[in-house]
């Protein structure tokens, strides 16, 4: 609504401006003030006067009033009151551009109007500077900054210069809001001072930077200039280098100009810290530069410029070489010794590295290691261009000697004493943490104090490289217990950091970690494998993630697992397990689970794997099987070992020991000890069985149920056994007759014959053996005649149990029977004397 407001009274006062009399000559009304342009901020006065006969009056007594914009601003009436005539002050102008409007009262009709402007004078140029450009075509460039103040009027730019040689000047006219303009080449001079200004302007005033006075040529940035030619050097730790300007400028080649000449190393990653400055030089002249290392690879580089000009960038680099000398200076070494005791010899690890004060000085080093031999010459071990060398030494070898050798010579040997290793370490913990923004490993160790100790030194190595050539070491003093570890690190890798004590007589057992420079989340995560399934468990394996995939130090393997409608369940386990076991506890439905793994850097997600319970149980029903498998086994085992040590009692008391009388002799049972003789097992019973005699029972051919005990009876009811042995066998109907097992009994009484006479009476004891008494090859029970029987000195034949045609003696000859032959016999004999 104001802006519109604002154009309706810009348009009024456009009409009213151009409103004339009859005779078309002046404005019938008009608005004077002091400046339509106003330095923002400051008082504007202003006057509205109406001519006589202007028709917007006629017929009105209404007065007239302001407005700047659409704002009303107070008026006063003009001299003597007249209602032509009125005055304004607008005490601060703080509008840029603003429109001061008068008009009749009541009608807010507008007579006349001005627009009037507000701004700054412009400051002076900053900055003003000039660059010359040497390449087609050659121009020079100004530029400058118009000040920080914003005018916001139109201001406008000049820039001036002034050749002092040659007395001419030009001045150029800039657009409005460009501060930059390019001078063409015919317009100054490269060797001639010339003065350079800019002037600014607007309504409100105008400014003058300061000037500055240049050289053309002085002002011109060079292209980066170029390295011709390293040439051979002819003296030690020198090159001498050939260089030209671009092609576009060789035409200044007879131009002094600065040269600054800066090096590195091939192997070094930074440039020297200072250039070397030659001043005033041609580039038709070679450049030398020397105090350098001997034998050493370089790389150069070079910049040019004139007088105080700008530096012209780099030029490519290029390599040279110094010349050969012997190498100079020390090795520092590192020695790892063990034993080998099947051959005497000392197993040989030694690393070494340039000191600080060594010097190759050749491009071409080799190392040799060599030791005195008892005889006093020495004896070449070890030639080699690595920076380590393995070998074996005799164990009376206590130092040997490190050389350094190039084409020209050979270093002052390092002597390398040879100590045993000691089983001891003072080093209780070792860590290792990335600093220097991640670009190096701050190792630290702490340790208890030990005598003799001398300090330490820190190997680590990239365990991905098994090359002896990556080992690295450094030494620290007893005193510090930090090292930083810089150079080669790299991200993601791990490295094997060992800490050694070391001793005045040798070198300590070692603590050894493993670091990472920075960790990030595994590349891979293993696959999830069943090994054991039961009912409502699982047991989950999977394989060890490779070195090269872990990218951290693991710090656990998370399982998440769930039923299909269950929420999951998680188990954790740390990085030396890996194996879980997950407890399901809905068996009738599909399980799912998939793992995490960790590091400090992030944690990656396996792939997921299903799997259903079964029903049965097999690894219960194996478990129970076996263990009583094992038990039975053990018992079988356990009684079979029991029968083998213990079978002869077993077999007494489960098959007792029945004679043999067809193998057996009576009278040694009587005779020598009457003893029931066993084995010796036997002899430990407390209370030994002792037989008098064989006895055969006289049984008639049909017993009473009475008759059926008659082997318990007492001994008076058995006094009369003897007499019925005799014929026995021979009883009719006695179905001993018809079989080859005769039941017998014996005597049993508490002691040996020789014992004194007992109190108690003697027992029978039925035998319940079937062992046969005499058997015959033929079914009849004719006796059979002994052979070879003596008789009176004469061998006789004898017939026993009744009489036999075969066996009579002849006429004349007396049956003399000897018993003492025949102890089964003698029974008998006895049991007829008792029945006598």
């Amino acid at each position: 609504m104001i802006s519109t407001w604002t154009s309706v009274i810009v348009l009024l006062v456009a009409s009213v401006n151009g409103e004339r009399n009859e005779d078309d000559t002046e404005p019938c009304a008009k608005v004077q003030v002091s400046s339509k342009v106003v330095r923002l901020g400051s008082p504007v006065a202003a006057a509205c006067i109406i001519k006589e006969g202007c028709h917007v009056l006629v017929g009105q007594a209404a007065g007239i009033e302001w407005h700047l914009d659409d704002r009303l601003i107070p008026s006063s009436p003009g001299v003597n009151g007249s209602s032509r005539v009125s005055r304004a002050v607008v005490s601060s102008f703080n509008h840029t551009r603003a429109v001061l409007t008068c008009g009749i009262q009541d009608t807010r009709q507008v007579v006349a109007g001005v627009t009037i402007w507000a701004g700054y004078p412009p400051e002076a140029a900053q900055n003003l500077s000039c660059q010359t450009n040497l390449t087609n075509p050659n121009t020079m460039t100004c530029r400058w900054d118009p000040g920080l103040q914003e005018t916001h009027l139109v201001t406008t730019y000049t820039l001036h210069t002034e050749i002092w040689d040659s007395n001419r000047n030009y001045t150029y006219e800039l657009p409005e809001g460009v501060h930059r303009y390019t001078i063409p080449r015919p317009q100054f001079a490269l060797y001639s001072e010339m003065k350079i200004y800019v002037k600014g302007k607007n309504d409100l005033g105008e400014a003058t930077s300061t000037p500055i006075v240049l050289e053309p040529l002085g002002a011109a940035k060079f292209d980066p200039p170029e390295i011709v030619k390293i040439h051979e050097p002819e003296k030690a730790g020198c090159l001498s280098l050939s260089w030209n300007l671009s092609p576009h400028q060789d035409w200044l080649t007879s131009t002094r100009l600065n040269l600054e000449v800066r090096l590195k190393t091939a192997d070094s990653s930074e440039w020297t810290e200072e250039p070397i400055l030659k001043s005033r030089v041609k580039s038709s002249r070679p450049v030398e530069r020397c105090h350098l290392l001997h034998g050493t690879q370089y790389l150069v580089q070079i910049r040019v410029r004139y007088e105080q000009s700008p530096w012209s960038k780099w030029s490519s680099s290029q390599s040279g070489v110094t010349l050969d000398t012997a190498p100079t200076g020390r090795l520092d070494s590192w020695l790892k010794v063990s034993r080998d005791p099947m051959h005497k010899q000392l197993n040989i690890e030694l690393f070494w590295k340039p000191s600080k004060q060594f010097r190759a000085n050749s491009q071409n080093v080799s190392y040799i290691i060599s030791f005195r031999k008892q005889s006093g010459g020495m004896n070449q071990q070890c030639s080699t261009n690595e920076n380590y060398c393995t070998f074996q030494l005799p164990g009376r070898v206590k130092r040997m000697y490190l050389r350094a050798v190039n084409k020209v010579g050979s270093s002052y040997p390092t002597e390398i004493r040879i100590y045993r290793p000691k089983d001891q370490t003072p080093i209780q913990s070792v860590t290792a943490v990335p600093c220097d923004h991640d670009r190096s490993l701050l190792v630290q160790w702490t340790s208890v104090e030990t005598s003799g100790l001398m300090g330490y030194v820190v190997e680590w190595r990239p365990l991905l490289k098994t090359n002896l050539s990556y080992i690295r070491f450094d030494t620290v003093d007893k005193n510090y217990s930090t090292l930083v570890i810089s150079g080669s690190i790299e991200p993601y890798k791990p490295y094997g950091i060992s800490v050694y004590p070391r001793f005045k007589d040798g070198i300590g057992l070692p603590q050894t970690i493993k670091a990472y420079l920075r960790q990030k989340a595994p590349s891979m995560v293993p696959k999830l494998q069943t090994k054991k399934m039961w009912k409502s468990h699982i047991e989950l394996t999977w394989d060890e993630i490779p070195l090269d995939q872990r990218n951290g130090i693991i710090q656990s393997y998370t399982v998440f697992y769930r039923d299909e409608k269950g929420p999951f369940d998680v188990v954790s386990t740390s990085q030396e397990e890996r194996k879980v076991i997950l407890k399901i506890h809905n068996t009738e439905s599909c399980c799912e689970a998939f793992m995490m793994v960790s590091t400090f850097g992030g944690s990656l997600n396996g792939s997921t794997i299903h799997f259903n319970i079964e029903d049965y149980d097999p690894i219960t029903v194996v478990v129970i099987i076996i263990p009583s498998g094992v038990g039975l086994s053990l018992l079988i085992i356990f009684i079979v070992l029991t029968c083998f040590y213990k079978h002869k009692r077993l077999k007494g008391h489960l098959w007792p020991l029945v004679p043999d009388p067809a193998n057996s002799s009576i009278k040694r049972w009587t005779s020598e000890s009457t003893q029931y003789t066993l084995s010796s097992w036997d002899n430990d019973e407390p209370n030994p069985i002792y037989l008098s005699h064989l006895s055969f029972l006289d049984l008639a051919t049909k017993l009473s149920k009475e008759d059926d005990d008659l082997w318990l009876k007492s001994t008076e009811e058995t006094s009369d056994l003897g007499e019925s042995i005799c014929g026995s066998p021979f009883i009719p109907g006695y179905p001993g007759s018809n079989i080859n097992s005769v039941p017998y009994a014996s005597v049993i009484f508490p002691g040996p014959c020789n014992s004194p006479t007992p109190t108690d009476p003697h027992v029978y004891l039925r035998s319940e053996s079937t062992q046969p008494l005499l058997e015959t090859e033929t079914e009849s029970f004719s006796p059979e005649c002994y052979q070879n029987m003596v008789v009176d000195g004469m061998p006789r034949e004898q017939c026993f149990f009744g009489s036999c045609h075969e066996c009579l003696p002849e006429e004349g000859e007396d049956s003399v029977i000897v018993w003492d032959e025949f102890p089964f016999l003698r029974a008998l004999a006895m049991n007829d004397t008792i029945n006598d």
